[in-house]
């Protein structure tokens, strides 16, 4: 798995990386085939202080890119709610591709 940490208007500390890759790293304990994360955290000026801190993620999994985003007042609360956000839809297509997979073989009666 390959993780790429980067910021706009702020500096990623080490801190700050090291929570993120732990926060994340629950996506790939639960999904083996995460080939790509891309991490964006940005502070943006906007009027509405409640929403400056953004966090936005682009997985690449085998066969899908995966995106979400969230904004919140604190940048560690926003990577938590992505995260969250990520790991919802990340177990929803791994019971999608499992289910694909599985499918049974349907008998006519007749």
């Amino acid at each position: 798995m390959n993780l790429t940490i980067s910021g706009h208007h702020l500096e990623v500390t080490p801190a700050l990386r090291q929570y993120v890759t732990t926060k994340l790293g629950r996506i790939a304990r639960h999904f083996d085939q995460v080939v790509d994360i891309r991490v964006l955290l940005s502070v943006d000026n906007i009027k509405d202080k409640d929403h400056r801190q953004k966090a936005e993620c682009n997985i690449h999994v085998k066969g899908k890119e995966i995106y979400a985003e969230s904004t919140h007042a604190d940048l560690y609360a926003a990577v938590d709610e992505l995260a969250d956000k990520l790991d919802r839809q990340v177990l929803r297509y791994k019971d999608k591709v499992q289910e694909h997979h599985h499918l049974p073989l349907k008998r006519e009666l007749g």
